[in-house]
């Protein structure tokens, strides 16, 4: 791992985003609530959010965090056939979390894919990717469009 000792403890945060595109009667079935496994939003925004804690459990060298602060919204859509998901982590700290953001993003998408397989095992997971962050000595980055 790196040794992170030197650094100020400062807020940190990171946005992270993805999709997951599927069939639209898949998508109607999440939006509909008919899914065979139940509310596919609500168990992946809380799957999301224990990715996030967990991640030092499963990204080798990945530091654990106290983390303060873990958002994560689900966006229907249509015009694309997908469910987007955005994830915002937040700690105090001397390492960013940008590691937590991604991981939370692409464990809710899993979720989703995870409970709508019966129905479409096409689905395709894609712009994973960090949005943004904030804090730490190199301040602030946001993603080119």
């Amino acid at each position: 791992m790196v040794d992170v000792s030197g650094k100020d403890v400062t807020h940190r945060v990171a946005r992270a985003a993805g999709r997951i595109r599927m069939k639209p009667e898949t998508l109607a079935l999440i939006r509909d609530g008919n899914a065979k496994k139940g509310d596919v939003i609500g168990v992946a925004r809380i799957a999301a959010i224990q990715a996030a804690k967990r991640t030092s459990d499963l990204i080798p060298l990945c530091h654990p965090l106290p983390i303060t602060r873990v958002a994560v919204e689900f966006e229907l859509d249509a015009a694309a056939n997908a469910v987007v998901c955005t994830a915002q982590v937040e700690t105090l700290g001397r390492t960013g979390v940008e590691m937590e953001a991604l991981t939370a993003v692409q464990v809710g998408l899993l979720t989703v894919y995870d409970m709508c397989k019966a129905a479409d095992r096409g689905m395709v997971m894609e712009q994973i990717r960090v949005l943004e962050k904030h804090g730490g000595k190199s301040g602030d980055w946001t993603a080119e469009v």
